[in-house]
């Protein structure tokens, strides 16, 4: 990246970054399209009371009043947080959740939708962690029921779209709850929420000390530790995990339910998505709605980011009287992506403008017919601008050339036309009427640097 922000935790781009941004932005909203989500967009702000609902991440939440406020604005009554105050969504699948609630009778179910929007959570800031950042999130909801095999097609969806991003190869990363929690029962373990949380600090403190927070927080005895971490520690690129999990001599009906939809998952990964999708059996995912599969994905060569695409399947978070509506789904950390996307260099835009002609002025009186032949360039899908000043073309030139723009157009005084590429100097007759630019420098492209091809 260009440059550090100066509000920590608030990252903004410069033009060409931003492209970058657009670039990941479109090419996500492509692809989710196409595989028939609909886009919605929610409020940012939500109640205390709704956002803190399912998993306890109060110390992440911001609360929303007003400088010169009352009473009744204050988020925090009595040292509590007060669950009519309103606070910023750290997340689109709560506000999401209450969408559907309240939207059911205007909605067709299964509902699929994509949601790309700002979300604020209070974290300590560093690469891959913002204050204020950007999801891209896909769910399918259905009405009292889901079919299983929405889990199967969500995965796919995402390792289609990350495919299709400037980025390193990649790896769903998937368990299911089911599973974990099943073969917990299963050795004596009753308190499954438990395990998953400890279970889910594998990676930052091993598990030589997850094991003994098993014993000491759990009650867990030293063979029940030793048979949650082989049980986290098995990882395959195909169904064969199936085999390595009863080979641990655990019977639980949960378990085996688990165990069937997680080769469901992976079996369809492996014919649709090969080498993209692991199954890992130490995914626990933190938030409690949680109900079956579950999802993290990092970047192969950059797993210290962390994961860059989350979710799972949850059966209850939306409800509605006796009517449940079960989901799953996944979310991009966008911001997270471009980040890295930036700081190493992985991609760049062809130019830091969308502008592709910049029409030159002969002298200030031509301005408005410089404009004529830009409204017919832009007619025909040509980003165009219209110098400012008549200056010496030598000079616009170089205007140009600072703004990134390839071409510069001139019109002589006998009304014929020439437009000169100012990268390599060919300057040619042309027609605003019917002069087209290359393909490749039409719109910005954003291609993919050696940098990020030595990362595959």
């Amino acid at each position: 990246m260009a440059r550090t922000a100066s509000l920590s935790g608030f990252p903004e781009w410069l033009p060409e970054e931003r492209l970058v941004e657009l670039h990941v932005l479109d090419t996500l909203r492509r692809v989710f399209e196409l595989h028939g989500f609909g886009s919605i967009e929610t409020r940012a702000v939500e109640t205390v009371g709704q956002l803190l609902r399912k998993g306890e991440i109060d110390k992440e939440v911001y609360g929303l009043s007003r400088l010169q406020e009352d009473e009744s604005d204050n988020p925090v009554k009595g040292g509590k947080a007060d669950p009519n105050a309103l606070a910023l969504h750290f997340d689109l699948t709560v506000p999401f959740a209450r969408y559907v609630v309240e939207n059911a009778g205007y909605l067709s179910f299964p509902f699929r939708r994509y949601q790309i929007q700002k979300v604020w959570r209070g974290e300590r800031p560093q690469e891959g962690r913002a204050r204020e950042f950007t999801q891209a999130d896909i769910d399918v909801v259905g009405d009292g029921e889901l079919p299983f095999r929405y889990d199967v097609e969500i995965a796919l969806v995402i390792a289609e779209a990350l495919s299709a991003l400037p980025i390193p190869d990649f790896r769903l990363r998937i368990n299911n709850r089911k599973l974990a929690e099943g073969f917990y029962r299963g050795i004596g373990l009753d308190d499954t929420a438990g395990v998953l949380r400890n279970i889910d600090k594998l990676e930052k403190i091993g598990p030589a000390k997850v094991a003994e927070l098993l014993k000491t927080e759990l009650g867990a005895s030293d063979e029940q530790a030793t048979k949650a971490l082989q049980l986290a520690a098995i990882r395959t690129e195909d169904t064969s995990f199936v085999a390595q999990v009863r080979a641990l001599g655990v019977s639980n009906e949960l378990l085996d339910e688990g165990l069937d939809e997680l080769e469901q998952v992976i079996d369809a990964a492996v014919q649709r998505a090969p080498g993209k999708v692991l199954a890992d059996l130490s995914i626990a995912r933190g938030l409690d709605y949680y109900t079956g599969t579950v999802v993290e994905t990092v970047l192969v060569g950059h797993e210290q980011l962390g994961s860059i695409c989350s979710g799972g399947r949850y059966d209850a978070l939306a409800s509605k009287g006796n009517r449940k509506f079960p989901g799953v789904g996944l979310s991009i950390g966008v911001t997270r992506l471009v980040s890295r996307i930036l700081s190493q260099d992985l991609a760049k835009a062809s130019r830091s403008v969308p502008t592709a002609v910049l029409v030159a002025l002969n002298h200030d009186d031509s301005w408005g017919a410089a404009q004529d032949v830009a409204a017919l360039l832009r007619s025909r899908g040509i980003p165009t601008e219209v110098a400012a000043k008549a200056e010496k073309f030598g000079k616009q030139i170089k205007f140009a050339d600072r703004r990134g723009i390839p071409f510069v157009w001139f019109t002589d005084e006998d009304g014929t036309h020439q437009v000169k590429d100012i990268r390599t100097g060919e300057q040619v007759l042309a027609a605003p009427e019917t002069w087209m630019p290359p393909l490749e420098d039409l719109a910005v492209q954003v291609e993919t640097t050696a940098t990020a091809a030595a990362t595959v």
